[in-house]
């Protein structure tokens, strides 16, 4: 039977992890099976830029970590070796786990919680899919745009057509200059001189 000595540590373990993943948006649970050195360091110094936490805890100190956090259903996914990502970004763990999943064949999302809910393998997968704020904020943008950005392609099309078929340009207007010219024509031109007086 463990001394009190190794109980309390683990005990003091165990609040500490809760204090540290207390309060995040999102935590992905992956298995960390198959990841190379030069993979792993790769995979962590990405998470860290995202601002992603990345660690892999013992299943039975997973299960007490997120039991005091107040969240229950996750048995299924502590089993087996099991790294948590957590941020206050609700996309970026998902979003960086599912990529290094996809292509590091062992290497596996087991689910989630996401928003304080949690959440399937499938749930944390379509997270993933969603553009970062940045790019959504772009889409969005292009998309108010879009309806004048095809109005200025179709007029500058139809004037190109035009032009193609040899029709020409309409005289110029006259200038400000040479209406204003005509219409202060001196007066004398236009009314008999006066007779001088005797």
């Amino acid at each position: 039977m463990p001394s009190e000595k190794i109980l309390a540590a683990k005990q003091q373990r165990v609040e500490d992890l809760s204090s540290a993943l207390k309060g995040a948006t999102t935590y992905v649970f992956v298995a960390t099976r198959g990841l190379t050195v030069a993979q792993d360091t790769e995979m962590r110094a990405e998470l860290r830029k995202a601002g992603v936490k990345f660690e892999v805890i013992k299943n039975t100190t997973l299960r007490r970590v997120f039991a005091e956090l107040g969240y229950e259903g996750l048995d299924d996914v502590f089993k087996g070796p099991t790294a948590v990502g957590y941020s206050d970004d609700i996309i970026a763990p998902a979003k960086i786990l599912a990529k290094y999943s996809e292509d590091i064949e062992p290497m596996e999302i087991k689910g989630g919680i996401i928003d304080g809910k949690v959440a399937s393998v499938d749930e944390v997968i379509a997270l993933s899919k969603v553009p970062d704020p940045t790019t959504l904020q772009t889409q969005v943008a292009y998309s108010l745009l879009f309806p004048f950005t095809k109005l200025a392609m179709l007029v500058k099309a139809v004037a190109e057509k035009k032009q193609e078929e040899g029709g020409e340009a309409p005289a110029a207007a006259p200038a400000a200059e040479e209406v204003k010219a005509e219409a202060e024509a001196p007066a004398e031109a236009a009314a008999p001189a006066e007779t001088p007086a005797e």
